[in-house]
């Protein structure tokens, strides 16, 4: 593979305008980026206007970054029990799957959601509902839905590959989806990803219930607590629970060394900048390598 070839980023800054998340990207070596398309703590986003979508597609077109991926407002909730929380939600979700068509985006990746203080079951079947409403959307643009497998804290879904599948499974034929693995998130749900042989379980194990052909990205993060705790918290790469050698076996293994993956590790640009070469260190030659170092 060649350095364009590896699909890697990370969640960079629109601040200033849509367009500087792609430079930001560039700076910092990417090849892809994840970002969020407006405020991710607001309910009402922002309108791209014909100015914002023109100098989007120019810097796109100029940096040569692919398969770019939004990230969904936190507020957002497909499975919520409220029913003023979930019209909000919907309408939210609604709202970023255009912002998505618009800008051209490959992937938007979105937490499935809480139960709250509702039934488990009953948040899935609403999930499963809010999702297909968005098929008339969805439509209109080529942007898939990315189920993002999630830590199982408190009272969200998704931590199990169970609930993603069935999620998955109810709306496939209906809407483009697929899964985005986050290895802090799963590693913390209970899958061990430390070392190949884990990695070969849990890929098996993720075949089974969903299948391989369903999985489309992933979000690379360390984690601070240990496998099992159901407690989110990212670190830069190879200085949590998990370990360098997750990571090198993503770039390498012939199941996942094609995917994109995007950096969510703390620290920001200078830390992604230094995770990104050494992530692609483990598949490049070594000329190449220093190359990109100098």
């Amino acid at each position: 593979m060649t350095s364009q070839e590896i699909l890697i980023g990370a969640h960079t800054s629109t601040s200033g305008g849509l367009y500087r998340a792609l430079l930001e990207g560039q700076r910092i070596g990417a090849t892809t980026i994840q970002f969020f398309t407006s405020n991710q703590k607001q309910w009402k986003g922002r309108a791209i206007t014909s100015e914002d979508l023109a100098l989007w597609q120019k810097t796109v077109a100029e940096t040569g970054l692919k398969q770019l991926m939004s990230h969904d407002s936190y507020l957002i909730n497909l499975g919520c029990p409220n029913e003023e929380n979930l019209i909000k939600s919907r309408l939210a979700f609604q709202e970023e799957i255009a912002r998505c068509c618009q800008l051209e985006l490959a992937f938007l990746n979105f937490h499935p959601g809480a139960a709250l203080t509702g039934d488990v079951q009953e948040c899935l079947d609403r999930i499963i509902e809010s999702l297909l409403l968005m098929e008339p959307l969805l439509e209109q643009g080529k942007t898939r839905l990315l189920l993002e497998a999630t830590a199982g804290q408190g009272s969200s879904v998704g931590h199990r590959f169970e609930q993603l599948a069935y999620i998955l499974k109810a709306v496939e034929h209906k809407i483009p989806i697929g899964v985005c693995i986050d290895t802090c998130h799963i590693f913390v749900a209970g899958y061990d990803i430390r070392t190949p042989e884990a990695w070969d379980q849990t890929l098996a194990e993720f075949d089974r219930v969903i299948g391989l052909q369903h999985l489309y990205a992933f979000h690379l993060n360390d984690s601070l607590k240990d496998v099992g705790s159901r407690v989110d918290r990212h670190q830069p790469l190879g200085e949590g629970k998990i370990g360098w050698e997750c990571f090198r076996f993503l770039m390498s293994d012939e199941r996942t060394r094609h995917l994109p993956k995007y950096l969510e590790t703390p620290d920001g640009p200078e830390l992604w900048a230094k995770e990104i070469q050494e992530l692609k260190a483990f598949v490049l030659p070594t000329k190449e390598t220093l190359t990109l170092a100098e």
